[in-house]
């Protein structure tokens, strides 16, 4: 039994340690990335239980994804390994100050050959919070499948469901996303959504946005950056700025803000808290380099809160 159960690809990563072209690497650093194994580590690192189930090639680098989750404390039980695949790629490059750009191999690859047979309906069941993105529906019709798969067997069990829309460009069309996340996005208790995700609720957004979040117990969450994040459920509305940090790579840091703000809504947090961890947890990732390696700790977050200039003695 874990508190969180995510489901999706995760991927071997290249990144240049220094900025640069790609092409002038003469050496790149090695490690591990995907949404949902990031909020899964998210969870483990502020003291939860989590599950992460996908699948991934019988070769090195998923030896790697696989003993990195174990490391971190998260349950691999549910993984599958492809005899036939290899486990897909993911490039990370840091162009500018602040600017970062990935480029993915990952259509064919293993993680994209997730069906709904790879699924573990028993540990979904046995959970608290099932956690889905819009990522892995891109990647294939099977993985999509795999997806709304999870999402039933969740909700006919009465697991909370989380969904973050991630839209990702480069995997598929914002017609194509919405045609697919939208139903999704009414089925979930929660939804994440950036601002310039929104369009996944349709034409009216952020007005279709809060009629679904009025409806029940929904929440409707969009991450704003440096702009903090704002809440909206039962016709109310909550907003929480930004911690003030130095951004140095955003990536990984909308994983890292699900993760405090999913374990917030566990822990009994209302909504105002739900977001001030959230925002936090997100804040001290964009600070760091790192895929997952800048998922906060609880001792980070009182780090992170306490004055600016602070000298402990």
């Amino acid at each position: 039994m874990s508190d969180l159960v995510t489901l999706g690809e995760s991927t071997a990563l290249f990144s240049m340690p220094q900025m640069g072209r790609l092409r002038d690497a003469s050496r790149l650093d090695v490690s591990i990335a995907g949404a949902e194994s990031n909020v899964s580590i998210g969870f483990c690192r502020l003291g939860r239980s989590s599950s992460w189930i996908g699948r991934v090639g019988q070769d090195e680098f998923g030896e790697l994804i696989v003993r990195t989750l174990r490391r971190e404390g998260v349950d691999t039980s549910g993984v599958r390994t492809d005899a036939a695949r290899q486990t897909a790629l993911m490039f990370k490059e840091h162009r500018a100050p602040n600017v970062v750009e990935v480029t993915y191999y990952r259509r064919g690859y293993a993680g994209s050959a997730l069906t709904p047979d790879d699924v573990d309906d028993a540990l979904i069941t046995s959970a608290r919070v099932l956690h889905v993105t819009g990522i892995t529906m891109a990647l294939s019709d099977s993985a999509r499948a795999a997806v709304e798969h999870a999402v039933h067997v969740a909700r006919a069990a009465g697991v909370l469901v989380s969904l973050d829309v991630n839209y990702r460009s480069r995997l598929w069309s914002r017609e194509a996303a919405a045609a697919a996340i939208g139903p999704l996005a009414r089925e979930a208790d929660i939804v994440f959504a950036g601002d310039d995700e929104l369009f996944v609720f349709g034409s009216e957004g952020l007005s279709e946005a809060e009629r679904l979040a009025a409806q029940g117990s929904r929440e409707v969450v969009v991450k704003q950056g440096a702009r903090g994040a704002t809440s909206f459920c039962d016709g109310d509305r909550w907003v929480e700025p930004a911690v003030a940090v130095m951004a140095i790579d955003p990536v990984g840091a909308g994983d890292a803000f699900v993760a405090g703000y999913l374990v917030a809504r566990l822990e009994g947090g209302d909504h105002q808290a739900r977001l001030r961890t959230g925002c936090a947890t997100g804040a001290f990732a964009a600070s760091h380099v790192g895929d997952w390696e800048c998922q906060a700790r609880r001792d980070d977050l009182e780090m992170l809160w306490r004055d600016s200039g602070t000298t402990l003695r």
